[in-house]
């Protein structure tokens, strides 16, 4: 792809994540559980207000993975991979809603639906994650995008973990719910700032591989021409 395109796509990665943002962030703060309780999937069920405003957000972000992954240069395929895959998760996500209390076990009977919807969710969640540890850590890429990542990925790395940890030991409940707000919060802010850095869009300079032109009759004889007549003076 080239540069401009990978460029525009940042531009285009940025707006999705604010978007997805911004409507996930009005629907939850209107959902049954509240800004700061219960799953914030719950804001998807069919019984809140915000259903449909959620369910937009969730798309967006689900664009912006995307959009991302196109932004992103060769080098860094794996990454790409990863937020691909982190796209069709939170499509999915947002396509099969929960239930009502988003239950999930081994603590509450959850329905074929709610374990689609946590599944999906926790693989869009977690392969975002290891996109961040592939660019900070294991692919070559930009200083900026190095530092984006490796700050996003320090934190976001053992909150996933705790939100794990937590849904398996603690079950729904206000800690799980205050771990899971934050590693959203870090995911976004790494896509906004990443793709942000990939707009940025700057011609690259030549590299040793690139094909030189060769250089015709009539341009070396200019040449000689030039250099006579300055050694003359």
């Amino acid at each position: 792809m080239p540069d401009a395109a990978r460029a525009l796509a940042g531009w285009v990665a940025a707006g999705c994540v604010l978007l997805g943002a911004v409507a996930v962030t009005v629907a939850v703060g209107a959902g049954p559980g509240g800004p700061w309780r219960g799953y914030v999937s719950e804001a998807g069920v069919s019984d809140s207000a915000f259903a449909s405003t959620y369910r937009m957000g969730v798309f967006a972000l689900a664009a912006a993975l995307l959009s991302l992954a196109a932004a992103l240069p060769v080098t860094l395929r794996l990454a790409a991979g990863l937020l691909l895959t982190g796209a069709a998760g939170t499509v999915l996500s947002g396509a099969v809603t929960c239930s009502a209390g988003c239950p999930l076990p081994p603590f509450e009977a959850a329905t074929p639906a709610d374990l689609v919807h946590a599944g999906a969710s926790i693989v869009a969640a977690g392969v975002t994650v290891l996109a961040m540890l592939v660019v900070g850590f294991l692919r070559p890429a930009t200083p900026g995008l190095r530092r984006v990542a490796r700050v996003a990925g320090v934190v976001a790395l053992p909150v996933a973990g705790a939100v794990a940890l937590g849904l398996l030991t603690v079950g729904r409940g206000d800690l799980v719910a205050g771990l899971e707000r934050v590693l959203l919060v870090v995911c976004a802010g790494w896509g906004l700032c990443t793709a942000l850095l990939l707009a940025r869009h700057r011609p690259a300079a030549p590299g040793p591989h690139d094909r030189v032109v060769p250089r015709t009759r009539e341009h070396v004889e200019r040449d000689e021409r030039v250099t006579g007549s300055t050694t003359s003076v």
